[in-house]
């Protein structure tokens, strides 16, 4: 029976843990929600006033709203909501909905589309971001294959929050009047609208009906270029037609000239997947990459596509690294063991507790939906050392027993008896430690929640195998004294073993005779250790070298496109020059994505690997922000993403 309950909990494990997901974190991250308002052409102050503001109202009505935000800009408005984190985010989503549809009377009328939410955590990186450029095509049919084909795909992704596009060229029809034209014709720029919206219409004509036959009529008058327009009749004076190419330049363009994204110094268009909060970004980032090569084959030659960064490679290689740390741990637990015991069969006893112990905690971690992640991983590894004391106690309670001439089974019986209620004291002992941490409440709480239930499973799936494995291996496999040979290694050790009880006793009689000096070296031990407690540095997570820097750059508010443009470059030009940097630059400026002003700016840049001998992040942040911060008109803030 023993064997086939460990065998059931060795599957369960096993496969639970093949079904497990792997992230960086547990998921902490608040249920929040964005709202995106646009009007063309408002103010800044118009957008708070008129758009943001009855809103707002609506969603300050929404039950569990922890802080509300809100951004407005040249003719756009984000709003950031963020939920308390028992707020179920789809329940949520819900409300806002409904708040945007009693709202939405009192917004003006010229919107072109009512506000819109999506799932976000404005705090969370990209966890992917990707470049489309081309050297024949122009850019707004780039950022056509990137926004419809792309960005649009890619959002049906499962755990997809939103695809941002930074650096969006929609293809629009430009015009520029001369004033000078207009007042000599005595033409108003309400006119020359009135003619355009007349001339550039798409209306149903209607149908022929005959006896055999129907007709559909088609007249579609819409005009789709540039040249199209300039013979457009604004009007007649003395009897001429005044034409659109007469009253100024009429031009291919897009849709909002004031923003630009660059791949090192190459204008590009910048994809940035986030994910929605609690998804897994490993199984996101897989799942788009599966779909990446259908949509390369739907991309013309001329456009050229390519993977900038992947979050989920940090993470896949953090989660390695401490995957690799237990199973050292593991193995220097066992040879400890060996080191003490001497005896293989002795060894292997206390050595099985282990592994099942982990095995049957990954079958619980699946039924409760965690992940393998840094601090799972590493409660897991702390707990190696726990999981082993309870077998060892029941091993040593029955050899003694054998010791003593019993024999095997009746030995397991008895010693099991014996010692059963201590280790059923010692694993609820050890699990109460952590209950508290489970009651934490806020981010922390939810951050260590994981932490706390995966080492307590350890323990009380341990604390089961020493009750049960353990005696039934020992009435198997442990040999009585005489029938053990003991080698010229087991001599040697032994009186190493001696000699370090020796030593111990010696240093003990030491101690007991000073006891007053004792006293006092402890309490300036205890002195010490509060003192540095205050004085260390304190931080929420420590800082990780992840490869990359964020950088957000600000200018003055008056400052123009083409100024924005020139200090960007010049910022960039000044990266490129960093020889611990990869030729992996891209950024953006003007209003769009998470940047809702135009004089604001973003750069992502990524760093050589430490292998090449490359100093911390952390040190080549502090040199490059005096550099970049040399540049005048405009200030660089660099950020050390965590994972």
């Amino acid at each position: 029976m023993t064997t086939l309950v460990m065998s059931g909990i060795l599957l369960f494990g096993v496969i639970s843990y093949r079904y497990l997901a792997v992230s960086d974190l547990p998921n902490v991250d608040y249920p929040t929600l964005q709202v995106s308002a646009s009007l063309p052409g408002a103010s800044p102050e118009t957008m708070a006033s008129a758009v943001a503001t009855p809103l707002e109202r609506q969603f300050t009505t929404i039950a569990g709203v922890d802080s509300m935000s809100s951004v407005s800009a040249l003719g756009l408005c984000q709003i950031t909501i963020q939920f308390t984190l028992d707020r179920n985010i789809d329940d949520a989503a819900q409300d806002v909905q409904a708040a945007i549809a009693k709202a939405s009377r009192l917004l003006p009328q010229g919107m072109p589309s009512p506000p819109t939410y999506s799932k976000v955590n404005p705090a969370d990186q990209p966890i992917l971001y990707m470049a489309l450029t081309s050297d024949t095509q122009p850019l707004s049919a780039v950022g056509e294959y990137a926004q419809t084909l792309m960005a649009q795909r890619m959002s049906m992704v499962k755990g997809v929050a939103q695809v941002g596009v930074f650096g969006a060229q929609t293809y629009a029809v430009r015009i520029q009047l001369d004033p000078s034209a207009l007042a000599s014709r005595g033409l108003g720029i309400d006119e020359v609208q009135q003619a355009v919206a007349q001339g550039n219409v798409n209306l149903p004509t209607g149908t022929l009906d005959g006896p055999k036959q129907a007709f559909t009529v088609q007249a579609n008058g819409q005009l789709f270029k540039a040249a199209d327009y300039r013979p457009l009749i604004v009007a007649y004076r003395n009897g001429q037609p005044v034409r659109l190419g007469d009253l100024g330049r009429v031009i291919d363009s897009v849709q909002n000239d004031k923003v630009a994204a660059r791949f090192n110094t190459t204008r590009a268009i910048i994809l940035a997947v986030q994910r929605q909060p609690g998804e897994n970004t490993v199984e996101v980032v897989d799942n788009i990459r599966a779909l990446l090569p259908t949509l390369r084959a739907q991309l013309p030659a001329s456009v050229n596509f390519e993977i900038l960064y992947d979050r989920s490679q940090s993470i896949r290689e953090s989660v390695h690294d401490v995957q690799f740390t237990l199973m050292l741990t593991v193995c220097l637990v066992v040879l400890v063991i060996f080191l003490f015991l001497r005896n293989l069969s002795a060894t292997v006893i206390p050595s099985l507790a282990l592994p099942m112990s982990l095995i049957g905690t990954f079958a619980v971690m699946y039924l409760l939906n965690y992940s393998v992640d840094n601090l799972s991983l590493m409660a897991l590894t702390l707990s190696v050392g726990f999981v082993v004391d309870d077998a060892i106690v029941m091993l040593e309670n029955i050899v003694r027993h054998i010791e003593e001439g019993m024999p095997a089974f009746e030995a397991a019986l008895k010693g099991g008896r014996e010692i059963g209620f201590t280790i059923i004291s010692m694993t609820l002992s050890l699990a109460a430690v952590f209950i508290p941490v489970l009651f934490m409440g806020g981010i922390l709480g939810r951050l260590l929640h994981e932490f706390a239930v995966t080492i307590m499973t350890a323990v009380l799936v341990s604390g089961f195998v020493s009750l049960t494995l353990t005696p039934m291996l020992c009435s198997r496999f442990v040999r009585p004294p005489g029938q053990a040979h003991h080698g010229h290694v087991y001599a040697v050790s032994q009186r190493f073993f001696d000699g370090m009880f020796g030593f111990y006793e010696r240093t003990l009689r030491v101690v007991l005779r000073h006891r007053l000096t004792v006293i006092f070296v402890s309490l300036v031990v205890l002195v010490a250790t509060g003192y540095l407690f205050v004085t260390i540095p304190k931080g929420f997570f420590p800082s990780e070298d992840t490869g990359q820097i964020f950088i957000v750059t600000e200018a003055g508010q008056d400052i123009s496109f083409d100024s924005m443009r020139d200090h960007q470059l010049a910022l960039m030009h000044l990266l490129m020059q960093e020889t611990n940097i990869l030729n992996n630059l891209t950024s953006s400026i003007g209003a769009g994505g998470p940047t809702t002003t135009g004089n604001s700016g973003r750069m992502f840049v990524r760093l050589k690997p430490r292998s090449t001998g490359r100093p911390h992040v952390d040190q080549i942040i502090q040199r490059l922000r005096g550099k970049l911060n040399s540049v005048p008109g405009i200030s660089a803030f660099l950020q050390n993403p965590l994972l």
